[in-house]
């Protein structure tokens, strides 16, 4: 399986609303609102070609592990954030967009839960 590219997550990211290519602690990343969704993780323990993307760390995480666990992992280091990592060469355009729709509604959900 190809998988997508980071270009392909970048632009797919760049249609929902409010959405800009950023930086993470000098990583390439999306945001919106200031608030990161997606980057490529820069910890060691990260396999290469993956993404570091926000969400809820208690339900949606698990699902994700537990439902396609050669598509989605986490490492120690993630464990406290609210974040799975996602193989890049296991995704398809279409799951794509859909995860980056999830990372997109925690991300300004947890947002106005704070305001």
């Amino acid at each position: 399986m190809a998988g997508v590219s980071l270009e392909a997550v970048w632009k797919t990211g760049e249609t929902l609303p409010g959405v800009v290519r950023s930086t993470a602690y000098g990583s390439p990343a999306l945001k919106v609102g200031g608030k990161l969704m997606v980057c490529v993780p820069i910890n060691k323990s990260a396999e290469p070609r993956s993404l570091m993307l926000r969400g809820d760390r208690k339900d949606q995480r698990q699902t994700l592990l537990t439902e396609s666990p050669e598509l989605y992992y986490v490492t120690e280091h993630y464990l406290p954030y609210d974040a799975v990592l996602v193989r890049l060469e296991r995704l398809n355009r279409e799951l794509l967009h859909d995860l980056l729709a999830m990372a997109h509604r925690f991300v300004t959900r947890k947002g106005k839960r704070r305001g």
